[in-house]
């Protein structure tokens, strides 16, 4: 019992010592992973910062042509002035002075503009980047008047489509006859606008091709556009984007960017894959090494239980040759007894003793040699035990066996009779000699059992998984090994089974031993 309970202690003491270290390990573990992931989001951050900055530089550009677009267009406001100042009709005997208007006029080498007369007829245009010789490249085969006809169209085109962008202006030339100016930005807007566009396309494609960087999204607030990203395209689809950007909200918490004219972006942003996985790395460690230790202990309990059987086996075989000299002497003494003028009685009850011993013999030489198992009536090999122990058992305890008609069943008579016998045996000192051992034979239909019960004291719930073991032991000079034994007759021998098959202390126990069929 001490030997059982000992190493019951150094198993919970050690369980204990290891769960602290995987504990140990799993918080130290995840720990790392927690500074990894705050890093990655710090990196995130300093990434959206670096575009902010990058963005910067785009407002810039928009503010610088925002203000040449209206420094432009005070410039066009001037040029038409000086043209309505030519314009203007003078006295006869008053020569004009149009030197200041037509240098202001001539000054103007960048905004194009178109001169439309009162029927939207072109009448003129300055700074266009093509005339009827570009024209002329495209359409060879038309005439002079059929090429200023197209140009002129053109014109009136691009007209249209300025108006839309720009103001334009009418004159008054003469009474009655006005000139309409519509003028575009000029080459250096359009340029500064071109540079704008492409840092934003620039930082589009940064999103998209940089593998490296965490999953992103960046979305305009308002319309909930799209504008970047390097996410796959089937979580942007019109479906899928809502819970998309759900789940992204859930993980961290968007950073605000704005790009121009004031209108807000949320940029979403995941844990990268990498992270992902190292969250689980911890556990696959864990899991890795239970499964080694598991393997290990596997493979060392097999060499542990091959040891105890060349163990058992021996030790068998060692008892019955050490059994078998004492007992040659001894039937030689009997039959010099059985010459001598004696009571015939003393010899007869000599020889019961010396059959019991070459029986025990025999259980010991099939546990070492191996056990024959042969089909014979079980009933009977159970009733030759309880025969056998009524006679050397207390008269008050009562011996009750159940059995109807024969049982034939494979087994090995000898040796199921000592499982038996340390079962009955057991029972008796469990009842401390007064009480009702119960024994019966019945079957299933894969397996034979016999019960046996006895109302002895029980045994305590926490002592149902130990009994079996090898030195657990209940009395003060047990060894432990009975219980043990009866185990391994029935499991190795027969391939059976043999359990408590309920206890209830002070009231009473019942083993069964169950034999297939």
């Amino acid at each position: 019992m001490n030997l059982y309970s000992n190493k019951q202690k150094w198993k919970i003491a050690l369980m204990v010592i290891a769960l602290t270290m995987v504990g140990a390990s799993l918080f130290f573990s995840n720990s790392i992973v927690s500074k990894m992931g705050n890093r990655e989001q710090e990196r995130a951050q300093q990434w959206a910062d670096a575009i902010k900055k990058k963005l910067e530089l785009v407002r810039l550009t928009d503010r610088i042509f925002t203000q040449l677009r209206e420094n432009e267009q005070r410039e066009m406001e001037l040029w038409i002035d000086a043209t309505k100042e030519v314009s203007k009709a003078t006295p006869l005997d008053q020569v004009p002075d149009y030197s200041f208007p037509l240098k202001i006029i001539n000054q103007n080498k960048n905004i194009p503009v178109i001169l439309l007369d009162n029927d939207q007829n072109i009448s003129g245009s300055v700074n266009i980047d093509f005339d009827t010789s570009s024209l002329r490249k495209d359409f060879l085969e038309i005439s002079a008047d059929d090429l200023t006809k197209k140009f002129e169209d053109s014109l009136q085109i691009l007209a249209r489509i300025w108006q839309k962008r720009n103001p334009s202006f009418t004159v008054e030339v003469y009474e009655g006859l006005f000139m309409t100016y519509v003028y575009y930005d000029s080459k250096e807007i359009i340029r500064l606008e071109y540079e704008r566009d492409s840092l934003i396309r620039s930082f589009n494609q940064e999103l998209i091709d940089n593998e490296g960087l965490v999953p992103v999204l960046l979305i305009n607030d308002l319309t909930k556009e799209v504008i970047g990203s390097n996410l796959e395209k089937d979580k942007l689809d019109a479906g899928n984007l809502a819970a998309t950007i759900s789940e992204l909200r859930a993980q961290n918490k968007p950073i605000v960017i704005n790009f121009k004219n004031g209108q807000n972006n949320l940029l979403y942003f995941d844990d990268s894959p990498e992270l992902k996985q190292l969250q689980y790395f911890p556990y696959i460690i864990f899991f890795i090494i239970g499964l080694f230790i598991l393997i290990g202990y596997i493979i060392f309990s097999t060499f542990r239980k091959a040891e105890q059987n060349q163990v058992w086996a021996g030790m068998a075989k060692e008892t019955a040759h050490q059994l078998g000299t004492p007992l040659s002497s001894l039937m030689a003494w009997i039959q010099l007894l059985e010459t001598e003028k004696i009571d015939p009685m003393i010899p007869a009850e000599m020889h019961k003793d010396i059959d019991r011993l070459e029986k025990v013999s025999d259980r010991f030489s099939k546990i070492g040699s191996g056990a024959k198992l042969e089909e014979s009536d079980l009933n009977r090999t159970v009733q030759g035990v309880l025969d056998y122990l009524r006679f050397r058992i207390s008269n008050k305890v009562e011996i009750e066996f159940n059995t109807n008609v024969p049982v034939l069943v494979k087994h090995n008579a000898p040796l199921m009779e000592w499982v038996v016998e340390n079962i009955a045996k057991n029972a008796v000192d469990a009842m401390e000699g007064v009480g009702k051992l119960t024994v019966s034979v019945h079957t299933s239909p894969k397996w034979t059992h016999i019960d046996i019960t006895d109302t002895g004291k029980g045994i305590p719930p926490n002592q149902l998984k130990s009994i079996f073991q090898p030195g657990f032991s209940t009395k003060k000079r047990g060894w432990g090994l009975g219980l043990s034994l009866v185990k391994r007759i029935v499991k190795v021998y027969h391939k059976g089974k043999v359990f408590v098959l309920h206890s209830q202390v002070d009231v009473g126990t019942t083993f069964r031993i169950s034999i297939p069929l």
